[in-house]
């Protein structure tokens, strides 16, 4: 007999040692071990899963299993909790979960009571994650955990998203170590771990080990291990090239010690080769153990193979002295996929089906022999085994049975694919729709629901476009219009522009009397998904619609849409209409959603108020609502779903508030998660703002790369889309100067409806207009070329403006400060036009009135940053118009705001501007006699003159120059001549040669001048 020895794994124990302590300390550790088959992954993670016992660790193991496209779902999991049910019984399971109840995974293990009711397959979904999640958390209060799930490349659907899950929640998950393996080269182009494994490539605790082939010396060290011996010269270099280097193979080519007297000529004759030496009917049971697919239990086999137990025992036992076979509690499990798989293509075709339609006809007749309580398994199997035996008529009603199961236990994946197998199979059972009694557009139906919940929204079109041909519109109106609700979803998920001319087309086809559930949940869903593009009422007729939606469902009892269709109505209500009437209308959604648990409608309550409540301005009261939002998620088991939307609106109040460190711990604990990909958008867009705001352009630039990979391939939505144009246009703005951030203005007035969405459009006008007034002051403009653009671009941002309302305080804080900053732009532009007589200083127009209006409304709302922007803007219009006093109190408190912030440009704006005009922002003293800043005199230049001399380096103009340093152009004209005549040249471009030259302005940066 071959001994199971690991050899050459030492280095991968040793991390698999450190990562389960690691995860003790609570750092959180997952690891993925690849290899190609035969490589010892199953033996390296049996090694570990030893030692960690021993150490006093808990071990939960499972291992996906090899069905193929009908993959069981939630196999590993399954095997998990039937392993903590042995152990502590379902009771103790319950003790561990809140409430003691286990009725999300009862949906996996029916030993742990009834399932939970029928209620929302989403949400139901996600309440069997957490619920899980929440099951490690308990578990591993009491010690280390290691969680091993085996053979993700056989993996279903359902279980790689609960693995996902879990790795991805690893945060909250201290003291649990994630284990996965999988075979490498099973791994093709187009399979579906790939794009998981890249995925979790991503995630910062997450290690691939790939485990490689044994040495020369290693393989060496086997054999000597398997022989009792040390290996001569030509049995090594035998062994060694033949297997050259895989411990599976290494074993299979000794025999009884020795190499075998004739070599393999091929894998196949290799793995079998064990096989072959047995007796004759081991052979024939192990031949049939094939046709069960990786492992199969003693009393399923005794009953397909008909023999009694003993005899099937005596049989058995040379297979398992052989170790082609393992034995577990109750069954067999060949001791290597490649083994079974080998050993099955040798039944010939005949074989084959009889052997699949004996387990079809034993597990039909009692399920209970593939496991106890495994109605899944049993479901699935039984459709496996019809299928390969090529008996279409009961393969097409195994496969409708199998749907109904697994949809029960949320696999939406694998139940499509049952429902697939069912439409493939339909025109060769000529009574098939007798057979499962529903006809054929009624799977369709059903197929069409499931690709939705399965996230296969093309396949999900298709399949709709198929029932629609099939079914009679004005025979069965109500039933088209549902499939014609649904594509409309579909499309929209897909970005459809199309999508709301199928949500309409519903509407019309649901007879408005009597009045009926479907009507209002048409009605409903047209409110809904057309409010998420357009962003309020785009007509009448579309308010009508959501109301006509509340009266139905209230007039049929469907307390559950009248709920959605009253959140649809306050989610669109202007709030200059009264705040506490939308909240109003929320407490009545949430009041009925919560009656008919209805947790979408509950959650999505919240998630609407939160975001009225900062679209107002009422940042404090806002996150007051998302954090209990947050709670009533954790309390249904929605934490990481809904709860990664209400996260987000918890971060961005507090960025608006100006706590950004708050902010920034909100936003790192929820991109650690992995959150939904928009999710993950709005969260780097406001980690983004406080790095722009902090000076850290690199990161700000990154995040809007990180966000651009997402939204450029997604549908347009302003509360995405316009944002990151935002940020983009600033961060060009700060880093690559004005004819950048113009560029990516231009692009989005080019692009994008802005009418809809005036929350998110007011901000992108005023980086806008700055962008504009960058533009007129950079010295490139002299070409006119720039100065154009900015003049054109300005006069589309006001006339968007016009068609923009200004809705609660915040967007009417921000609609004065674009008002103000278009103000100063015009200006700036208008000062760009070749002065043509006697320079003057700034006109009468330039006072700070309106800027103080815009300060006065960002201090109503709170917003401290955009406070201090304003005041700089106030500041420096104040000083234009010769109030140094009101100048200088507004450039104060601005710099007090911004040193409190850590805003790093800001403050150094601020200085900037103080050094200039001479004013201290310690206190009250004018500093007229000395500016800010050391050096020894240079060249005879005074402070002044050295300010104006690095302007003209600059290519300012004497109108410039008066206007930077708050002087009148005369004056800048005066300093210009004495700074000509101390530096000896005749003209400005040589003055600027000289000072460029003599590298004034590296001795002297920028705000430092030599004193006088």
């Amino acid at each position: 007999m071959l001994s199971s020895v690991l050899v050459g794994r030492s280095g991968q124990l040793s991390s698999l040692d450190a990562a389960l302590e690691q995860s003790n300390r609570g750092q959180p550790s997952a690891i993925i071990v690849g290899g190609e088959a035969g490589v010892g992954k199953s033996r390296l993670v049996g090694e570990f899963a030893g030692r960690s016992r021993r150490s006093g660790a808990r071990v939960l193991t499972g291992g996906c299993l090899e069905l193929g496209a009908d993959g069981l779902p939630f196999a590993p999991f399954t095997s998990v909790l039937r392993e903590l049910v042995r152990e502590l019984g379902a009771d103790g399971v319950a003790k561990l979960l809140p409430g003691g109840t286990t009725r999300e995974l009862a949906r996996l293990l029916p030993e742990l009571g009834a399932p939970a009711e029928a209620d929302d397959p989403g949400e139901a979904r996600a309440r069997l994650f957490e619920q899980m999640l929440t099951l490690l958390e308990h578990l591993a209060e009491a010690g280390p955990v290691a969680l091993l799930i085996e053979d993700t490349h056989w993996a279903d659907r359902s279980t790689r998203d609960l693995l996902a899950f879990l790795i991805r929640n690893q945060p909250s998950l201290e003291g649990v170590l994630i284990v996965a393996t999988y075979r490498s080269d099973d791994l093709h182009r187009s399979h579906p771990l790939r794009p998981l494994l890249a995925e979790l490539d991503r995630v910062g605790w997450v290690t691939r080990m790939d485990l490689g082939r044994l040495t020369r010396a290693e393989t060496a060290r086997l054999v000597a291990q398997l022989t009792g011996r040390e290996p001569d010269g030509d049995m090594l270099a035998a062994v060694y090239q033949r297997s050259e280097g895989n411990p599976l193979f290494v074993e299979a080519l000794l025999d009884g010690g020795e190499v075998g007297s004739a070599l393999p000529e091929s894998l196949h004759d290799l793995l079998v080769a064990g096989v072959r030496r047995l007796p004759e009917e081991t052979q024939e049971v192990i031949r049939v153990a094939s046709a069960a697919g990786g492992r199969t239990g003693h009393a399923l086999l005794a009953v397909v193979t008909g023999l009694d137990g003993a005899a099937l025992v005596r049989a058995l036992r040379p297979a398992v002295a052989a170790n082609v076979l393992l034995t577990d509690s109750d069954g067999y499990a060949f001791r290597h996929a490649l083994i079974r798989e080998a050993v099955h293509d040798e039944l010939l075709p005949g074989e084959r089906s009889q052997w699949h339609r004996r387990f079809a006809e034993a597990i039909g007749a009692d399920p209970a022999l593939v496991g106890p309580g495994s109605a899944d398994q049993a479901a699935v199997e039984q459709a496996r085994h019809w299928h390969a035996a090529h008996d279409t008529t009961r393969a097409l009603v195994s496969a409708w049975q199998a749907a109904g199961q697994v949809g029960r236990s949320l696999a939406y994946a694998e139940q499509l694919a049952m429902l697939s197998r069912v439409l493939e199979l339909w025109d060769q059972v000529p009574d098939a729709a007798q057979r499962i009694g529903a006809d054929h557009a009624a799977v369709l139906e059903e197929a069409v629901r499931v690709a939705e919940l399965a996230g296969e929204n093309d396949r999900g079109v298709l399949l709709a476009n198929a029932a629609l041909r099939e079914i009679d519109a004005a025979a069965e109106p109500v039933r088209a219009a549902l499939v014609l609700q649904a594509r409309g979803h579909l499309k929209y998920h897909l970005g459809a522009a199309d999508f709301a001319e199928d949500l309409w087309a519903a509407v019309h086809l649901v007879p408005a009397e009597p009045p009926s559930p479907e009507r209002a949940r048409v009605l409903e869903a047209l409110a809904h998904y057309t409010l998420h593009v357009h962003g309020g009422w785009d007509t009448p007729e579309l308010r009508a619609v959501a109301e006509e939606a509340v009266t139905t469902a209230r007039l049929t009892g469907d307390i559950a849409t009248e709920a959605a269709a009253l959140n649809a109505i306050a989610c669109a209500e202007p709030i200059g209409g009264g705040v506490e009437r939308i909240r109003a209308l929320l407490a009545q959604a949430r009041a009925l959603a919560s009656q008919a648990k209805a947790y979408q409608a509950l959650l999505g309550a919240a998630i609407t108020e939160s975001d009225m409540l900062e679209g107002a301005g009422l940042h404090e009261l806002a996150a007051e609502v998302a954090r209990e939002g947050l709670a009533t998620a954790r309390e249904h088991g929605l934490a990481r779903t809904y709860g990664a939307v209400l996260a987000c609106n918890v971060a961005e109040p507090l960025v608006s508030l100006g706590r950004w460190d708050e902010a920034g711990k909100v936003i790192e604990r929820v991109l650690l998660l992995i959150p939904p990909r928009l999710n993950r958008t709005y969260l780097w867009r406001l980690a983004g703002d406080i790095a722009l705001a902090r000076g850290d352009l690199a990161d700000a630039a990154g995040f809007v790369a990180s966000i651009r990979s997402v939204l450029d391939d997604a549908r347009y939505e302003g509360q995405y889309h316009l944002p990151l144009v935002r940020l983009e246009a600033a961060v060009r703005l700060a880093d690559s100067g004005p004819a950048a951030a113009l560029a990516v203005v231009e692009d989005a007035l080019n692009r994008f409806d802005l009418r809809y969405n005036a929350r998110f459009a007011w901000p992108l006008l005023v980086a806008g207009a700055q962008a504009c007034a960058g533009a007129a002051r950079e010295g490139a403009a002299r070409d006119g070329t720039l100065t154009a653009q900015a003049a054109a671009v300005l006069g589309r941002l006001r006339t968007e403006a016009a068609k923009l309302a200004a809705d609660g305080g915040a967007q009417q804080a921000q609609r004065l400060t674009f008002a103000a900053e278009a103000e100063r732009a015009g200006r700036a532009l208008a000062d760009t036009v070749p002065e043509s007589g006697p320079e003057s200083g700034p006109g009468p127009g330039d006072g700070p009135a309106a800027w103080d209006e815009a300060a006065r409304a960002w201090e109503t709302v709170g917003a401290p940053y955009p406070l201090a922007e304003a005041l700089l803007r106030s500041a420096e219009a104040a000083l234009s118009a010769g109030d140094r006093d009101g100048g200088g109190a507004r450039l104060r408190r601005a710099a007090v705001l911004a040193q409190r912030l850590g805003a790093r440009p800001l403050s150094d704006d601020i200085t900037l501007l103080a050094r200039r005009a001479r004013i201290s922002l310690s206190d009250n003293t004018d500093t007229q006699a000395a500016p800010a800043g050391p050096g020894p005199e240079r060249l005879g230049l005074t402070a002044r003159e050295f300010e104006v001399l690095r302007l003209v380096a600059a290519g300012r103009s004497n109108r410039e120059i008066a206007g930077e340093l708050f002087i009148s152009a005369k004056t800048a004209s005066v300093h210009v001549s004495n700074i000509l005549a101390k530096l000896g040249v005749t003209s400005r471009g040589e003055a600027a040669a000289a000072a460029h030259r003599l590298r004034l302005f590296d001795t002297f940066p920028a705000g430092d001048a030599p004193q006088p």
